[in-house]
């Protein structure tokens, strides 16, 4: 829930698919405008982007066989039910949970903020996992956010890391514990990290520096503890730091995409080659364009890397000599679930020959554009909705249609005619919520912003203060074929345009990939799974209030134990990975449960106990719950 921090892209302001974690992944760009107004430089609109690297493994992927559960409420949820629970009530407060022995440990979100006393790592005693106890919290570095924490037995002890992310301004990269005695953690070292390019400043026009860390994931191979981060850099987001003296972590090696795109591009210190790269990792396919890491999995060897990197797809490393990692192979298919690659999470089984992979999607609904009638321009065009603007899915019909009028840069309401319908407004000097203001003050019930000629068909999201009025983003070319004139010199303010529609339609939350790893070079995808609600986001059995992605996976004994947010804990049977199954769910509703949960269920994290039948789960607004998994038999009462 997909962060980097909003960098300019050699002045083309471009924010990364996650500030997040839990929040949406946005189109590409999210701007207000006046700080994206500069002059143009060479951006994606430019055609400098070279061919998309992964484009022939995704050609050479099997046909998906998309599988549905028949049933969201079904008998398999007695296989799996509540045992115990940890309360933190508090509403989008609690990220991810891991365990080690006697202890679960939770983390914190952006609100309360580090600095809070509430804000950090939460440790429960889960000896009695009927009755857990809360027994203190690691804190938070002041400004930042605990999203990720891993714990392990490593060669100097039980060891803690927790990612950092700025919330309030704090720092970022990732601190080090020691937790042999969890009531009393020791603080072992702060890591502070910034972009391993040195190009990267003159690239985004800036420093990249202190960013923040989103997972970690702790290893050790050959008599020695790692520590795998996955950073907000913009190149090489994979890094991996030796821990064996965990108070002197020590940057081993880094990995990034941009190796996909334009192999030892950043070795080479060549500005044209960096740039293009960069320009690279930050499109993509569908709503949430950029190929940047989200996630790591490391095999039990320590040998194995799997990085859920977003639209660049699910990458496997080799990583037996850390200082030098290699590329294995790229599974991607574009075409699967809903048009997004969206690489979110990522789990082997233990012989590696199966490998499921979440996609994490909030954008359930797609924009579609369209210029009415049977004129010459008549057609579906590319669009963005503004995330200012009102959701044109609570419009009537969910669409926003009408005539147009062109109103020219709208920056002044003078100089804007009075009117109704869909106002068009040009892009640029003031900002999208000036706009948006001075055309509701103007009587127009819409607004299509279309981009200028320098930026051509590029496109944005409208961002900013929110305006009540519902508004999409169009390219140059769409704008002026609205209009039905050739070029920007022959509109005319006031003068009325095509009659346009812009409709929302459900494409689908996100689910599960299953990919066989028969051959480790050749990954293919034998399937993919959803919910009936992550599959339709309208159907009545789900709650229009719910989040239906899916978000992170273990797998264990051919069976993927996953959090689906607002589905709840769902177990799936992978062993026919051409077929997989659900065999287990734990789902909950109603005013009661929401009551004792501080909201309705929001599923973030997942960690099993391996080899036995307990399951922790933490949710954003009830905190920990603790799950025992049964058989084929009812789970009547798991307190019994």
């Amino acid at each position: 829930m997909k962060q980097l921090k909003a960098f300019k892209l050699a002045l083309v302001v471009v924010s990364s698919f996650m500030a997040f974690s839990a929040s949406a992944a946005p189109p590409p760009v999210v701007t207000d405008d006046p700080d994206d107004e500069p002059q143009h430089v060479p951006s994606i609109a430019d055609d400098l982007v070279r061919a998309d690297p992964s484009a022939p493994l995704a050609a050479h992927d099997a046909a998906v066989a998309d599988i549905v559960s028949d049933a969201p409420f079904a008998k398999v949820i007695k296989n799996l039910a509540e045992a115990g629970r940890g309360e933190r009530l508090s509403a989008n407060s609690t990220t991810d949970v891991w365990a080690l022995g006697n202890y679960a440990y939770t983390g914190t979100f952006n609100s309360p903020c580090g600095g809070d006393p509430d804000a950090g790592i939460w440790i429960w005693d889960v000896r009695n996992k009927t009755n857990p106890e809360f027994v203190g919290v690691i804190q938070s570095p002041t400004g930042s956010r605990t999203n990720d924490v891993r714990v392990a037995t490593m060669g100097r002890g039980d060891i803690l890391v927790h990612s950092n992310e700025p919330c309030a301004g704090g720092p970022g990269g990732y601190e080090v514990y020691n937790v042999e005695d969890p009531l009393h953690p020791v603080h072992l070292a702060s890591v502070r990290i910034d972009d391993p390019n040195p190009l990267a400043p003159l690239i985004i026009a800036g420093p990249v520096t202190d960013v923040g860390v989103h997972n970690l994931w702790l290893f050790s191979q050959a008599g020695k503890d790692y520590v795998a981060v996955t950073t907000e850099t913009v190149f090489g987001n994979f890094h991996i730091y030796d821990i064996t003296d965990p108070a002197n972590p020590m940057l081993v090696s880094f990995w990034g995409a941009e190796e996909l795109f334009d192999p030892g591009v950043v070795a080479s210190g060549d500005v044209s080659r960096n740039l293009d790269a960069a320009i690279w990792l930050f499109s993509g396919f569908g709503a949430s364009q950029n190929r940047f890491l989200h996630d790591v999995t490391i095999t039990p060897d320590g040998l194995t890397a799997y990085l859920a990197n977003w639209d660049a797809g699910l990458v496997r490393l080799d990583i037996t000599d850390v200082s030098n990692p290699q590329l294995v192979s790229v599974a991607i298919d574009p075409t699967s679930e809903d048009g997004e690659v969206n690489s979110h999470s990522v789990w082997p089984n233990a012989n590696g020959s199966i490998v499921v992979e979440g996609e994490e999607d909030f954008s359930p609904f797609e924009s579609q554009f369209t210029i009415d009638g049977s004129g010459p321009n008549a057609g579906t065009y590319a669009s963005s909705e503004g995330e200012i603007t009102s959701p044109i899915a609570e419009e009537p019909g969910a669409e926003m249609s009408g005539q147009t009028t062109y109103v020219g840069l709208a920056c002044d309401g003078a100089s804007v005619p009075a009117g109704s319908g869909i106002a068009l407004i040009q892009r640029g000097v003031c900002a999208f919520t000036v706009k948006g203001g001075n055309v509701i003050a103007a009587g127009y019930s819409g607004m299509v912003v279309f981009n200028d000629e320098a930026r051509g068909d590029a496109l944005v999201t409208m961002g900013g203060t929110a305006i009540s009025i519902p508004g999409v983003f169009v390219g140059h070319s769409t704008g002026l074929a609205i209009m039905g004139v050739a070029n920007a010199a022959d509109l005319v303010i006031g003068a009325g345009g095509a009659t346009i529609t812009a409709a929302v339609i459900p494409n689908g939350w996100s689910g599960m990939r299953i990919w066989s790893y028969a051959d480790p070079a050749n990954p293919i995808l034998m399937s993919t799974f959803n919910t009936v609600c992550s599959a339709n986001p309208t159907d009545p059995s789900c709650d229009p209030r719910g989040t239906y992605s899916s978000h992170n996976v273990i797998v264990e004994d051919n069976k993927a134990y996953i959090s689906w947010y607002s589905d709840g804990v769902v177990v799936l049977d992978v062993s026919d990975p051409v077929n997989p199954v659900e065999v287990a769910r734990y789902h909950r509703t109603g005013s009661e449960f929401e009551t004792q949960n501080a909201g309705i269920q929001d599923v973030w994290g997942i960690y099993k106990i391996p080899n036995q039948p307990w399951i922790y789960a933490s949710d954003r607004n009830g905190g920990l719950y603790i799950l025992k998994e049964y058989g084929s038999g009812s789970a009547k009462n798991a307190k019994d």
